[in-house]
């Protein structure tokens, strides 16, 4: 819902749709698999399933987030703010069935709520706020099923992906292959002026996207597809990552620190041929799916190898909202229908990536595809705050993050899209490619 609050059954509808994907995600993991081990990107799941259910507790069942939980230690179990993330694994968590009744519990209450009280907006909002938290959790657990190397999940609805092959075998693919360094085709933008950010008459949006404001753009040419998978591969056959030269001073730092030399997930199987792996199983690499897993420095690194650049967030938000020979902003590609499975990839349909081509009807005004779903995109900006920033109620949100974290724009197969639009914005620090994260690239002007 974009502009007024939405009723009680869409409220309801949402909180039991991100209730379920919430279980469905991890009711099939081991009790082991839910603590996992132990790394520096994801959480334990034990932790991070109940962490969800503290939040919704706190802003909705808690008077304002100052009373009591119905668990005496949530605070100093789940508060994300007070107990620092290398500690999650050492905690005295509660068992999985005393996790479980308490994710229920607080679940079934704010249903309760809802069901027998007239909520005033700012109830829907923190409920809606709740559920959009919940959204982004449940796209993290699928990072951490990938980052373990956990089989994908069995959700209702979704359907696999291409057939996957099993680890040491054979691929067909042809890391040889050599596609034109560039993006296969680009559209050219005319240079003028628009309003970034989200406009007033929202009910509602997240603290960073506020508040429209009117910005210069100049003359741009964007790509009309991501980088695909065959693209970054030729790029990685060409020493990409051996070369010091095509990569940022910190980019190169962090490549020397991790030893990184070819991208997460990927491996060259017994014919020296690349695979990818997808959740537990190995893949020959699908040429025209996009790039993903790749960090900012990685992004980067490809571009000067192409003689190419990242999208600013201006040119980025410009190409996905606005319409040739007009002045009305859109506030999805594709217009101002909400997001179907025709038009974007998103919702965990799919449990995995689509070709770059596919899905035209969800194309920009301009010609721009998949610029809402499929895989995050990285910009070139750092994150920031808009002019006359101030934080929402739950400040730690946005403003802890600014300045030390790039944007991303877009949102990929695993986002929700009933909290996607062209103002969202997402961030990340560079060196983060555990994440579902991918690019496109503009050409470089003289």
């Amino acid at each position: 819902m974009l502009h007024g609050a939405p009723d009680s059954a869409t409220l309801i509808h949402w909180l039991k749709d991100a209730h379920q994907h919430s279980v469905a995600l991890v009711h099939d993991l081991s009790n082991e698999d839910l603590l996992g081990p132990r790394l520096q990107t994801v959480n334990p799941l034990l932790w991070e399933t109940a962490h969800v259910a503290w939040f919704s507790e706190k802003w909705n069942l808690r008077s304002g987030g100052n009373g009591k939980s119905i668990r005496s230690d949530a605070d100093a179990l789940y508060d994300s703010t007070a107990v620092p993330h290398d500690t999650r694994w050492d905690l005295p968590l509660p068992s999985r069935q005393d996790t479980t009744h308490y994710i229920n519990t607080v679940h079934d209450l704010l249903l309760e709520k809802i069901e027998n009280q007239d909520l005033t907006a700012q109830e829907i909002y923190f409920v809606m706020l709740s559920v959009f938290h919940a959204d982004m959790h449940n796209e993290a657990f699928l990072c951490t099923r990938q980052a373990h190397g956990f089989p994908p999940p069995k959700l209702d609805g979704a359907h696999q992906g291409p057939a996957a092959i099993s680890p040491g075998a054979a691929s067909d693919a042809t890391a040889s292959a050599t596609p034109p360094r560039h993006a296969r085709g680009d559209i050219e933008f005319p240079s003028g002026s628009f309003e970034l950010g989200a406009n007033h008459g929202s009910f509602f949006v997240f603290d960073n996207e506020k508040w429209a404001y009117e910005v210069d753009v100049r003359a741009f040419a964007m790509s009309r597809t991501t980088v695909t998978q065959e693209q970054f591969c030729c790029f990685v056959e060409d020493g990409g990552y051996q070369r010091q030269e095509l990569w940022s001073t910190d980019g190169w730092a962090w490549k020397q620190r991790e030893d990184a030399i070819a991208p997460l997930y990927w491996k060259r199987d017994d014919h020296r041929h690349w695979q990818r792996r997808w959740f537990n199983t190995w893949r020959v690499l699908e040429p025209q799916h996009p790039m993903i897993h790749v960090n900012w420095f990685e992004a980067v690194a490809y571009c000067n190898w192409a003689g190419r650049r990242l999208p600013s967030e201006i040119e980025w938000e410009f190409a996905a909202s606005t319409t040739p020979g007009s002045g009305t902003k859109r506030h999805f590609p594709w217009g101002d229908q909400e997001a179907t499975p025709a038009l974007a990839n998103l919702d965990m349909q799919r449990l995995d990536t689509v070709a770059v081509h596919d899905m035209a009807p969800g194309d920009s005004a301009w010609g721009i595809h998949q610029m809402i779903g499929n895989v995050w995109e990285w910009t070139s900006d750092n994150f920031t705050p808009y002019p006359g920033f101030t934080p929402d109620p739950y400040k730690e949100y946005s403003q802890p993050w600014f300045h030390t974290h790039k944007t991303l724009r877009g949102g990929s197969w695993a986002s929700r899209g009933r909290m996607l639009r062209n103002t969202w914005r997402s961030y990340y620090t560079p060196d983060r490619r555990d994440v579902w994260c991918g690019f496109r690239t503009c050409a470089r002007f003289e």
